[in-house]
């Protein structure tokens, strides 16, 4: 099976230049779904499955490879050549946002663009840094073993949380059931990876163009992360949403549709 296939890989548009759409956590290239046909008349529309997640190849799961963020960023960038992009842009939505920055520093060439949909360099509070992350360490554990203990429940406690929209319970239905439709094993230490992962040191030297879009009000991502990331990446442009919740791609389409066309 090649790593086109592993990846679940579907294209759409005829636009010349490519634009890869990467999922969250939990999620699937289902999220992009609303955004992806905005796009296909001028791009190359690359969606694709994480290692782990929806359609992919389960069978090329690695634990150890995947307990770090890069192992992600590997995969990316070997997608990306096997599908030969060159001067892309890369839209990573939540852990996928850092995980394209990671990739993008292994092999420069391949983007040329990244946007960040409620991008986080580190959840956990830093105090001694002075750095918000949203989280404290214990409150990071205790969320872990909470999806240890029970995974069904914490899909069920979390979604709503998470999407923000309580007057459309449609939409934290759905990212329920996707989250019910991760392997449990997988979704642990994929949860465990994004976390507690630190990737503040990644950032320095990141010159390439991003945009970094940062929804009113996020508990997974605040404000604070999405003001911090635009202070340390030189070339950013930080774009405050009126959307809430953690997945604009999904909650808000057409105002993220307007924020990356204006970006690209």
């Amino acid at each position: 099976m090649t790593v086109i296939d592993q990846h679940n890989v579907h294209i759409s548009g005829a636009g010349p230049r490519p634009m890869m759409l990467a999922h969250g956590f939990g999620c699937d290239q289902n999220m992009w779904r609303f955004v992806a046909p905005a796009f296909e008349e001028d791009f190359r529309v690359i969606q694709f499955d994480l290692i782990g997640a929806g359609g992919s190849d389960l069978s090329a799961y690695d634990p150890e490879k995947y307990s770090r963020l890069e192992g992600y960023a590997e995969d990316v960038v070997e997608l990306a050549e096997a599908l030969g992009v060159r001067d892309g842009v890369f839209v990573g939505h939540s852990v996928s946002a850092m995980i394209g920055l990671l990739a993008i520093r292994k092999a420069p060439h391949l983007f040329s663009d990244l946007v960040m949909v409620g991008p986080s360099p580190r959840y956990i509070d830093d105090e001694a840094a002075g750095y918000v992350g949203g989280f404290s360490a214990a409150q990071i554990e205790e969320l872990l073993d909470f999806l240890d203990q029970n995974h069904m429940g914490w899909s069920q406690a979390m979604a709503p949380t998470i999407m923000d929209n309580a007057d459309r319970p449609e939409l934290a239905e759905e990212l329920t059931n996707s989250f019910c439709r991760t392997d449990p094993d997988i979704a642990k230490r994929f949860a465990r990876a994004t976390f507690t992962s630190d990737n503040r040191a990644d950032l320095a030297g990141f010159e390439t163009r991003t945009l970094i879009l940062q929804c009113a009000e996020d508990v997974i991502a605040p404000q604070a992360v999405g003001q911090y990331l635009h202070r340390v990446l030189p070339n950013s442009e930080l774009v405050l949403m009126e959307a809430t919740g953690h997945c604009p791609n999904l909650s808000a389409p057409d105002e993220t549709i307007r924020a990356i066309r204006a970006f690209v």
